[in-house]
């Protein structure tokens, strides 16, 4: 039986290649490592608050933006 791991959303991706950065360039700016961007990415990986806090930080979007969370005034739980 194969082991499926499914992250969280995520628009890191898409932000990121918006600004032009490459995964390198936003680790650096970031403080992390490439792999952990692409982890991200990939949904492999879920950011810690204050990691997704300061990538959008450096991309200069809300943390919304970050983890795929669509703002359209309605409250929704995670199932």
């Amino acid at each position: 039986m194969a082991h499926v791991m499914i992250g969280l959303p995520n628009s890191l991706k898409e932000l990121r290649k918006v600004k032009g950065l490459t995964q390198a360039e936003l680790a650096s700016v970031a403080g992390v490592s490439r792999k952990t961007i692409n982890t991200i990415e990939n949904k492999v990986f879920v950011p810690s608050t204050l990691l997704a806090l300061t990538l959008a930080k450096v991309l200069d979007v809300s943390i919304h933006d970050i983890l795929g969370w669509k703002n359209d005034g309605e409250k929704r739980c995670l199932q």
